[in-house]
């Protein structure tokens, strides 16, 4: 993990290590902590920057299609290792996504955009229960709330076309 930043803000190792330590551990990486980034995968890259932003003390987490580039397993893998985050730390976090099913998976609130110029078009609260598990997005409350805003978006589609 880069200490530069905080070195920046004028903290000794001391100050900010303990910290680097546990959010290593949060996110499975402690025995990864001498590697240099490109000794890491992707998925490995990604928690390493979740667990920069949490050490440097954020309390928000944007994040801008962040599992886009991963490969299913990994992107699983990482979905769930935000919600454990989120659990333990309850972070603000704002995550853009295109996927319906990881927007309904990890939000309590999901908003749709739309096109030129970006807007929100329509919110949706997301009534699942947390702790959450890989098998909430093939219950009935999720797949109807999969097909609402599916009609949404196509919705807005039909309506730019005409």
């Amino acid at each position: 993990m880069c200490s530069s930043d905080l070195r920046v803000q004028g903290l000794k190792p001391a100050d900010y290590e303990p910290r680097a330590e546990e959010m290593l551990r949060l996110v499975g990486l402690s025995e990864f902590r001498n590697h240099l980034p490109v000794q890491l995968s992707g998925g490995m890259r990604q928690r390493v920057g979740i667990a920069r932003v949490l050490t440097l003390g954020s309390r928000v987490l944007l994040m801008d299609e962040p599992f886009g580039a991963l490969d299913a397993q990994t992107r699983l893998t990482m979905q769930e290792l935000l919600l454990k985050v989120w659990q333990q730390l309850k972070p603000t976090i704002l995550f853009i996504t295109h996927d319906i099913d990881e927007a309904l998976f990890l939000a309590d609130k999901v908003h749709v955009m739309s096109a030129r110029p970006g807007r929100i078009q329509q919110q949706f609260s997301v009534p699942l229960a947390r702790p959450r598990a890989i098998e909430i997005t093939t219950s009935d409350r999720f797949n109807a709330m999969k097909r609402e805003i599916l009609h949404c978006i196509r919705d807005r589609k039909s309506t730019r076309l005409n």
